[in-house]
Order: C-alpha cells, then structure tokens, then sequence
C-alpha cells in the first residue's frame, strides 16, 4: 500500500504541474481530473478511478485542496453524488456509465430523486406513477414529491410501475429521465423554514427512452434497494471528522456559553460521545461496503443521525436561551445548496425535524433493523403477495 500511495502522489503533483488550477478553467480542470483517474480512485479505470482502495481517496483530495484546486461542488449534487453514482455504477451499461458519470462528478449536471408519492412515501414500493411502453420509448404519467434540487436537476433517478397487475414490489421498473423533457412540471413546496428546498413533479406523458432505463423491466425494486442503501449511509456518514455535521454549532457554543450554563455540561457530553460514535461507525460501514452495495447496517447510521441532528439542534437553543429563537427569515428562498448556509440556531432547530422523514422515516429504519439486522421476526405484510391494482388506495 505505501508504494501505491507513493505513486498516487506522484501521479497527482504531475497532474497539477500540467493543469495549474490557478492558471486552468474550472470545468475543464475537473474534467481532466475526472480522465487521469483522480475523481474517485476506487471506480474503474476510464470512469473517474484507478480501480484503487477508497481509503486513499482522503489524502487525494486533501493534496487538490492544498493546491487550491476547485472542487466539484459536491454539496450542490448530494443525491448525484451520494446516491447516483453507486446506482449507475452498478446497474448501468458502459455507454450509460460513460455518458452520465463524468458530468456528474464534475458537477456540470445535478440529479435528484423521483421516488416519494403523495400515496407512496414511508411505503415506497405502493408508488403508482405509471409508464406504458410505445416503441422505443416509455410515456410516464403521474406525480412525484419531496424531490430535493428537481428545480436545479437536469436529470433524475426514477421509480415507475409498469405492470400494476402483479404484487407491488415486482411491477416496477426503474429509468433516468431528462428533467428538460416536455410534460415535467416543478413546483415549489414551502417548508416549516420558509424555504422551498423540495419540490413536487408532474409527469404528463414524459417519453423516456428505453435505452435509459437501469434493470430488467419488473427489476426496478432491486435498483432501487442500492439507491437506498447509499442514500442512508450518505445521510448518517455526513459526520466526517471530529466535531463537525450536527455537534459542531453545538460545541462551539459551549465552549462559549459554559460559565453562564455550566449545569448543561453532561448533556453536551452525552452528544459529543454519541457524534463520535456515529462517526467511528461511519467509517467502519464504509470500509465494509467497499467495492459493494451498502447494507442495512447503513439504516442504523441514517437513524442514529436523525436522533443527533434533532437533539443537537434542540440543545443549542438552550445553550443560546432566547437569544437562538430570533429568527424571521420566512420568504419562499430556493436554496441550490452551493454553499452551506449559514442560518441561526433557530433554523436549524426546524430544518432537523425533517431528517427523521426524510431518506426513509425513523419508523422504517427501525423495522430494518429489526428485521434485517437483528433477525427478528418481520410485521405482517397483508398486500405483500395480491397484484398492485387490486390493494385499497
């Protein structure tokens, strides 16, 4: 390994020496990054990797930032990012693959996610957005919700049902749609912050080619289960390194506040010791998805974030007192995620409830847990094995 990360080295200062960041077009910088192998070391050699172990991805990344090279805005293209790109690598073709990942990493085209319905949430696998195949193509129809940056997405991962006469999980087929085609409207959806951070989709007869389509037909439940996994394990291994992702506000507070609230010391404590839990964990789950999809352990880390950003945040209010709930910006922004933003305490107090919604609820982390992790014996399911169209609605 040493003489890996040797020649790691060495193939990253020869890159920056032929494209001096300071001197070479962001886009076309991050692109020839993206060609020399040093997006993502561990994909395979001509998709951004060096078919390397990630655990050097770190040093690679710190020597471009110490270079002052630019970045691919990776807050700005999470769920491209976080749950895309595992997708595409697994269930893609070579010429998908080939076509999507490399704007996808530079950052030149953002993704999200049309898997949530107003009937089809918590229950994913009930969705009832419908595409009919016609030649070549596939006309959707339906509607999408809670799509996170559909409104800065030129593309989207997307859960359809094409056969509505079998059990729910088996009638469902997964696609990448081009967020330009005719028939697709988003619409903003005002949240508790008074930002308009999600969106809901209309699909009216959307043509998706057939050659966009990840899986069999009838396969799109297993694609989606890969989606999913990353997506967890995204959200609960956003604790990268020691008190930083939902303590860090809190910490530093604190450390200024504690003369004047020093009976709020073990409560800190217990957060600090659960933040480097979930980070220690983090890192062990990545390791063990290494080269493979991750699995349900990864439903543990989203849990585990959920509770930790809600009483970090519910924490900071009461280091702060009254002074954290001065917040008034209600205006319908439309946040693109480029730059963190940065919010008072009472901001963040509600942006938190909705991490044990979202990616998955805090209940449905539980029972796949329980079930999947723990082995215990699974709820009943009484529409598990009748075809979709025949289910109460």
């Amino acid at each position: 390994m040493i003489d890996a990360e040797a020649e790691l080295g060495r193939r990253v200062q020869e890159f920056l020496a032929a494209h001096p960041p300071a001197q070479t077009d962001r886009d076309r910088f991050l692109r020839a990054r993206f060609e020399a192998g040093l997006a993502w070391v561990d994909y395979p050699v001509g998709l951004g990797g060096l078919d390397l172990d990630n655990s050097v991805q770190p040093a690679v990344d710190a020597a471009f930032a110490a270079a002052g090279a630019p970045d691919n805005k990776p807050q700005s293209n999470v769920i491209g990012l976080g749950m895309a790109a595992p997708t595409l690598l697994q269930w893609a073709t070579r010429e998908q693959q080939e076509r999507w990942l490399p704007p996808l990493w530079t950052g030149e085209e953002v993704w999200c996610q049309l898997f949530s319905e107003p009937g089809a949430g918590s229950d994913l696998a009930a969705v009832g957005a419908s595409a009919r195949r016609d030649g070549e193509d596939w006309v959707v129809n339906g509607q999408k919700v809670w799509t996170s940056l559909a409104h800065t997405s030129r593309w989207a991962l997307l859960l359809v049902r094409t056969d509505p006469t079998v059990p729910k999980h088996q009638g469902l087929t997964y696609f990448v749609v081009d967020m330009q085609s005719p028939g697709i409207d988003v619409r903003a959806l005002r949240q508790l912050t008074g930002e308009a951070e999600f969106n809901e989709v209309y699909l009216d007869d959307v043509r998706v080619p057939d050659a966009q389509r990840l899986g069999a037909v009838g396969e799109g439940w297993r694609v989606t289960q890969t989606t999913l996994m990353n997506e967890r394990v995204a959200i609960g291994g956003s604790v990268g390194s020691r008190e930083t992702g939902p303590v860090a506000d809190l910490i530093s507070m604190w450390r200024e506040a504690r003369a004047d609230r020093p009976e709020l010391l073990d409560d800190v404590t217990r957060l600090w010791v659960d933040a480097e839990a979930l980070r220690l964990a983090s890192a062990l789950s990545a390791q063990a998805a290494e080269r493979g999809t991750p699995g349900p352990e990864g439903s543990g880390l989203k849990l585990a974030f959920a509770q930790l950003a809600q009483a970090s945040s519910s924490l900071t209010l009461d280091v702060q007192g009254p002074q954290a709930l001065r917040y008034d910006d209600w205006t319908e922004h439309r946040p693109d995620l480029t730059t963190p933003p940065d919010r008072v305490p009472g901001y963040w107090y509600l942006r938190t409830r909705a991490n044990s919604i979202e990616g998955g609820t805090s209940e449905v982390m539980r029972n796949i847990i329980a079930e999947r992790v723990l082995g215990l014996p699974a709820e009943p399911r009484v529409d598990k094995d009748i075809a979709w169209k025949d289910i109460p609605k």
